[in-house]
């Protein structure tokens, strides 16, 4: 018999921690870290959004043609 799957963590939920979190107990090190890795998550969003505008766009343009 299988061991049931570990619940999957919600959508957003470690970005609704992080948000959440106590920063005063980082050193000027960690926090500098912390924005560096925040900003390329921030670069890897704004790409996959890009992607999905760029995608929907096309769609438009594609089933909106002739009207």
């Amino acid at each position: 018999m299988e061991e049931p799957a570990p619940p999957r963590a919600q959508r957003g939920k470690s970005l609704d921690e992080a948000t959440r979190e106590d920063l005063d107990v980082y050193a000027v090190d960690e926090l500098a870290e912390r924005i560096a890795r925040l900003e390329n998550e921030i670069a890897r969003t704004r790409k996959v959004l890009d992607r999905k505008r760029s995608g929907r766009s096309a769609a438009d343009a594609l089933f909106s043609f002739g009207q």
